[in-house]
């Protein structure tokens, strides 16, 4: 195939299939890349007038049926701007700015340079991190004076949906026993990713995760395959062996956990990585499967269900085909994919599609039971399951009361995104199918 017609494919960047198909990786890239939705299309970025006015400059570029608006606002006009007790959320806003710290200054953040450039982030940083006070006039005073806070809508849906998620807690053994027999792996030495960069691809492209068999790059193992062969851990090594099965899934669905050991230590596991295959939550398979009505679909009801059902449950847990590999975590965690230390009620799981990694958001939602969540996070994690450009996965803690809360929680609601008022207004963009 031409250069011409693989500039054409590459600058389209419409599915992962159109990459498989000109390297010629086999019919088996084109089945694992269809495990991967399209990500979005590179986000035009214009210089605007100052915030004073509240309007959008002239000649901003809009794409044909533009579906995701960022709209700047004033901090007073935020919801429960003056009540939240904002000082609590610096941890979570120090870790962000250790991340920035790490990267070059022009390095761009978010997907198109949504959130600027590093650089633009360095004076921002620099003045959070000379708060060293709980004194929430202060942090209000520095983000009103550094950032720019914008209405993130989706023509498709004004409110968006927001979930709970938590650090999961088990019991395991370094060694296999009768009681201790569900394993957790490590990566498995056989998983492949294909390097993006080193075929000169668009980063933004699809992953594609796979493993080699007789010379091709084909879809790795799903969850039935892996769970059914015993002789998995050949592949991969055993971290940990648990004793509960469905609070070894929950930890796969959550991605970070505590482990207790007989002798009573504690250690701390994260995510290394997962088999590229799609997810499909639990809650749904048991709905579809009609066994649970609608209602019924909160996460402490479905794990009370899986434990009650466990011939059946073994069944409906493997029809789900994403499979999620381990690591230890020392030191301060859970660890989310921006590579620093989560905030309990001060973190959020975004789609990195819409939102930068590393940015604050105001939120206004409420928790399950109707208590507003109204106040300052930051977009330090993301999920398989989160996708929209009004989408966000609260991270509540560890222990039973955080699983109680995240597991109930599906509300609507909405957010802020705040951007250093160095950086230009975003454009309306084209949201992509979920």
């Amino acid at each position: 195939m031409s250069e011409k017609i693989f500039s054409k494919f590459i600058k389209s960047q419409t599915t992962a299939y159109a990459v498989a198909t000109f390297f010629g990786f086999s019919i088996g890239l084109f089945v694992a890349a269809v495990f991967f939705p399209p990500r979005v299309e590179r986000i035009e970025i214009v210089k605007s007038e100052p915030i004073q006015a509240l309007v959008s400059p002239p000649g901003i570029k809009v794409p044909i049926n533009p579906s995701v608006t960022y709209t700047p606002v004033l901090v007073n006009d935020l919801p429960g701007w003056a009540e939240d007790d904002i000082s609590s959320a610096l941890p979570a806003l120090k870790n962000a700015c250790v991340a920035f710290n790490g990267k070059s200054d022009a390095a761009p953040v978010g997907p198109g340079g949504l959130g600027g450039l590093v650089e633009n982030w360095r004076a921002p940083c620099a003045a959070i991190e000379r708060i060293d006070s709980e004194d929430d006039e202060t942090v209000r005073a520095t983000l009103d004076e550094f950032f720019i806070p914008y209405k993130v809508s989706s023509v498709k849906k004004p409110e968006g949906k927001f979930t709970g998620y938590y650090e999961a807690s088990l019991r395991g053994s370094m060694k296999r026993t009768d009681v201790f027999s569900v394993p957790l792996y490590a990566l498995p030495k056989d998983l492949i990713e294909l390097d993006k960069r080193a075929f000169g691809l668009p980063s933004d492209l699809p992953a594609v995760i796979g493993q080699v068999e007789s010379g091709q790059l084909i879809p790795y193992d799903a969850r039935r395959s892996i769970e059914q062969n015993n002789g998995f851990k050949d592949r991969a090594d055993v971290l940990v062996w648990v004793d509960d099965p469905v609070d070894a899934h929950l930890l796969h669905i959550q991605g970070s956990g505590r482990v207790k050991m007989p002798d009573g230590t504690e250690k701390r596991i994260g995510y290394a990585g997962n088999n590229g295959r799609g997810f499909r939550g639990i809650g749904g398979i048991l709905l579809r499967a009609g066994v649970i009505g609608r209602g019924q679909g909160s996460m402490p009801s479905v794990a009370d269900w899986l434990r009650e059902n466990p011939q059946q449950a073994r069944q409906f847990m493997e029809d789900n085909p994403r499979f999620i590999f381990f690591r230890w975590i020392e030191g301060p965690g859970p660890i989310g994919a921006l590579g620093v230390p989560l905030e309990p009620r001060r973190s959020l799981a975004v789609d990195p599609r819409y939102i930068p990694y590393g940015a604050p958001l105001w939120l206004d939602v409420n928790d399950a039971d109707g208590e507003p969540l109204d106040g300052l996070v930051v977009a330090l994690d993301t999920g398989s399951a989160i996708r929209g450009a009004v989408r966000g996965d609260f991270f509540w803690g560890s222990g039973e009361a955080a699983f109680y809360k995240a597991g109930r929680m599906n509300s609507p609601g909405s957010y802020y995104l705040f951007l250093p008022r160095s950086v230009s207004q975003p454009s309306q963009i084209e949201e992509k199918s979920l």
